[in-house]
């Protein structure tokens, strides 16, 4: 465990608050929050108990670890801000949640001495209880100078996370994975629970909950290898039904099957596994429902 710092958080949100109530258990006390909506003041009300709601600048006045979790947009204002303003100080660590931003984002924080940190937590939250147990194990996207890499990873482990380093200027392509990876999740199982309401499936979700399970799984084991269904089998009428279908019952799911169908014909033929002349058929299949991007790689056409 790292010695015990006074904690401040700004952005009293779903990861703010979680963060802090899951630094206070390791031991470090939790002096004051800041949030504005009714949500962050119930939330700092469950998970915080006892901790008093001020301004972010009193705050961060206080705070020997002062936690950012405010929207990525955000933090750029909020931390040039809080610096003009003196609420931060030389020796103070300062660290924020964004998976985007590294350390630039806190360049006005350095400026005045203050030690910085990038602390973004790759998991998905609902800034409840459930979260802190959720803590456990969770990856840490770290980015830090050579002296705070060690408080970064002492905090960390007081969280019960694992750390990885990202470099500062791979932090955006870092996020955009997680975020490639979990939210267009939601958004393709929504849509896929969407196509079989409509289908008439009375339960769309514990219909697909074992095949996405064990689709996730062996993704993230074998990669494409995991690969499976009518395009990497080249069944080129199979597709063209699903197309008919879909535009007939939920056309608003046509682009986002096209593009995906795309993605995976791609990987398909890259792979080995799937003929070229059955690549061309099923690809003639989806430009009748909508041509790929012309800024996209045309590994099927160039066959």
């Amino acid at each position: 465990m790292s010695h015990h710092l006074s904690v401040g958080v700004v952005g009293a949100g779903r990861v703010g608050a979680v963060l802090a109530a899951g630094l206070r258990a390791a031991g470090h006390p939790v002096i004051a929050a800041a949030g504005e909506s009714d949500a962050s003041r119930r939330r700092a009300a469950d998970l915080l108990p006892g901790v008093p709601l001020r301004k972010p600048s009193d705050v961060a006045r206080e705070a020997d670890l002062l936690l950012l979790t405010v929207p990525d947009d955000m933090l750029p204002n909020v931390v040039k801000v809080l610096a003009d303003s003196g609420a931060l100080h030389a020796g103070q660590y300062v660290a924020h949640t964004s998976g985007r931003h590294g350390l630039a984002v806190l360049a006005p924080a350095a400026a005045v001495g203050a030690r910085v940190i990038a602390l973004h937590p790759a998991m998905t939250f609902t800034g409840t209880a459930v979260d802190l147990e959720r803590l456990h194990g969770c990856v840490f996207g770290l980015t830090a100078g050579p002296d705070e890499r060690a408080l970064a990873e002492s905090l960390v482990a007081d969280l019960g996370g694992r750390p990885t380093w990202v470099p500062e200027e791979m932090r955006t392509l870092y996020h955009a994975g997680l975020a490639h990876g979990a939210n267009h999740l939601v958004t393709l199982v929504s849509e896929a629970m969407g196509l079989l309401t409509a289908a008439g499936v009375d339960d769309p979700a514990g219909t697909l909950r074992p095949l996405l399970d064990a689709a996730l799984d062996n993704a993230l084991a074998h990669g494409d290898a995991a690969l499976t269904g009518p395009i990497v089998r080249g069944d080129v009428q199979t597709v063209g039904a699903h197309l008919k279908d879909i535009a007939a019952n939920a056309p608003d799911t046509v682009p986002s099957y096209v593009a995906m169908a795309w993605a995976t014909l791609d990987r398909a033929v890259t792979d080995g596994r799937l003929l070229p002349i059955r690549a061309q058929s099923i690809a003639t299949v989806l430009r009748a429902y909508g041509d790929r991007d012309i800024t996209r790689p045309h590994r099927v056409d160039s066959r």
